[in-house]
């Protein structure tokens, strides 16, 4: 990766899109922040990449369920930094519900923020890429870009059109050195995930280890949660001269999941 690039990681204030802003950071690139979490504990995040890896950090708190906030974020990357070079599409919120019962505002929600949001950061960010002659847009997908689970409609069809719009992404940025791939884990050590496990266990009168495994789990032929630093490391080997080879493919690392 070359130095000084910036890269955009849409919900990178806890979890995965965290692991990616700092190795982001670490690897030389300025990198814009967004999210949402407590005020004192971002600009502590922001701070630190900076103090740490010698590089600008900014953060914007665009609503990713609002194309007019993302249209101003951007713009306002664009003026300060000339381009976003790299855009991860990292934001996601998860509701599960059966189909004839899931409430419309969980889907339109979902699918504003699990998908719109990264048709409006990718249109957004184009041009730039385009004018330069480089660029790479990194969806974070699932394993629900691949395959399905019960009552997720919602998080199902949005991951299945996030790799849908990376395919169409490689197929228009061909011969314009803008890359486009999908990374597509299965379940991953996040707050998210800990708060899930946690709630099963109560739920179901279990402990939290066979929670995860048997429940949580239970697609894994590895029955281990995948680590945020795992999932950077795919993303940063995406960004450099072999992964252009990736253009419009799914990056599968899922412990087996999508196997059976």
């Amino acid at each position: 990766m070359t130095a000084r690039k910036t890269a955009l990681v849409t919900g990178s204030t806890s979890g995965i899109g965290q692991g990616i802003a700092e190795a982001f950071a670490k690897a030389g690139l300025n990198v814009i922040l967004n999210g949402f979490g407590d005020a004192a504990a971002i600009e502590a995040q922001r701070a630190g990449l900076e103090r740490a890896h010698g590089v600008k950090a900014r953060y914007d708190g665009a609503d990713m369920s609002k194309s007019a906030a993302i249209e101003a974020m951007i713009a306002k990357a664009d003026a300060e930094f000339g381009a976003v070079d790299i855009l991860v599409n990292n934001a996601g919120i998860q509701h599960v519900a059966p189909v004839d019962e899931f409430p419309v505002d969980k889907w339109d929600a979902i699918i504003a923020i699990n998908l719109s949001s990264a048709f409006h950061t990718t249109r957004c960010a184009l041009p730039a890429m385009k004018r330069k002659g480089w660029g790479r847009v990194i969806n974070i997908a699932s394993a629900h870009a691949l395959v399905a689970s019960p009552f997720k409609s919602a998080y199902v069809s949005a991951k299945h059109g996030v790799l849908g719009l990376v395919k169409t992404l490689a197929l228009e940025g061909a011969g314009q050195g803008v890359v486009a791939a999908a990374v597509c884990p299965g379940y991953v050590r996040t707050p998210l995930v800990e708060n899930q496990v946690a709630a099963q266990a109560q739920a179901h009168d279990m402990p939290e280890e066979r929670v995860l495994e048997e429940v949580i789990l239970a697609p894994h032929a590895v029955k281990q949660l995948i680590e945020p630093d795992e999932v950077a490391d795919v993303v940063a080997f995406l960004l450099g001269p072999t992964g252009r080879s990736f253009t419009g493919s799914a990056v599968t690392m899922d412990q087996g999941w999508s196997a059976r």
